[in-house]
């Protein structure tokens, strides 16, 4: 086995779903951050295995937290990478990838993280993410998927057309995971790109539905729905106060009907060059 990780305990597992969940890409809205922190906090769940983070993460990047009491230092918090396992509402066993995106050995840690998929016997890898789209927030949340097998892209919906876009670590474990012959795919969703550096709740519900549809793991969606609506609301609000954003609303909705109303697959989704032009804003924006 890999010397990237420690094996705190091997639970009895009946062929868990791992989720994939790490912070530091891409997360518009925080959706996917959402749906995990929803998930857990109504999820039983304990520590499987914890990651090497001194070999992993870069801690000028990510430093630990120092903790002071009257200027006495109480203590460090590190940051984690770990294994957790859980159940969902039917008690079908899950694993849980967390914490922060490794910034050195991708390539070492994805097979480490699927070496002890299979060892575990996880049936599935399912990564989560969130990412800004020319779409507004008056239609339904869209997820789409990545993924190297057709039959899943269909299943959930995918960019039509060639798209070429900075990865994830996510995307290099789905790949090694499907040399390795078990299923993955990312599921991504699309977030208003003018309310991506805002929490959108919608996009964590949806991400827990699409799971269920996808994957057969069903959890609580805790108050997402109320929290959705109140971050519609909230946006009807504002953009009622301008008429130039009342405009590209309803421009957007235009194209999103136009893109649904064609009999070509795409299910209402915009183009590769649509997606591709607002990730690069948005990472301008982030940068």
């Amino acid at each position: 086995m890999s010397d990237l990780f420690e094996l705190v305990q091997r639970p009895d597992l009946d062929s868990p779903l791992l989720v994939v969940a790490l912070e530091g890409w891409i997360d518009a809205g925080l959706g996917a951050g959402t749906a995990l922190q929803t998930i857990l906090s109504d999820t039983s769940n304990e520590v499987v295995a914890t990651f090497d983070t001194d070999a992993l993460l870069d801690h000028r990047a990510r430093r630990p937290t120092l903790h002071l009491a009257d200027g006495i230092q109480t203590g460090l918090t590190w940051p984690v990478i770990e294994l957790r396992a859980g159940a969902d509402q039917d008690g079908r066993d899950v694993l849980f990838l967390l914490g922060a995106e490794p910034d050195h050995t991708w390539r070492a840690f994805s097979r480490t993280v699927v070496d002890l998929a299979l060892e575990l016997d996880v049936r599935m890898v399912t990564g989560l993410g969130a990412y800004p789209a020319p779409v507004p927030h008056t239609r339904p949340t869209r997820v789409v998927a990545t993924t190297t097998r057709p039959e899943l892209a269909r299943q959930v919906g995918s960019v039509q057309g060639r798209v070429d876009v900075p990865a994830g670590v996510q995307a290099a474990i789905e790949e090694r995971a499907s040399d390795q012959g078990l299923p993955a795919l990312g599921l991504w969703a699309q977030v208003p790109h003018y309310a991506s550096a805002m929490p959108y709740p919608a996009a964590g519900l949806a991400l827990i539905e699409t799971l269920a549809e996808v994957a057969g793991v069903r959890f609580t969606a805790g108050s997402l729905a109320a929290d959705s609506a109140s971050a519609r609301a909230r946006l009807d609000a504002l953009i009622a106060e301008s008429t130039d954003h009342q405009q590209l609303v309803r421009q957007l909705e235009e194209q999103v009907d136009e893109h649904e109303s064609r009999d070509d697959g795409t299910g209402g989704l915009p183009s590769g060059e649509e997606l591709v032009a607002e990730l690069e804003r948005f990472l301008r924006d982030q940068e």
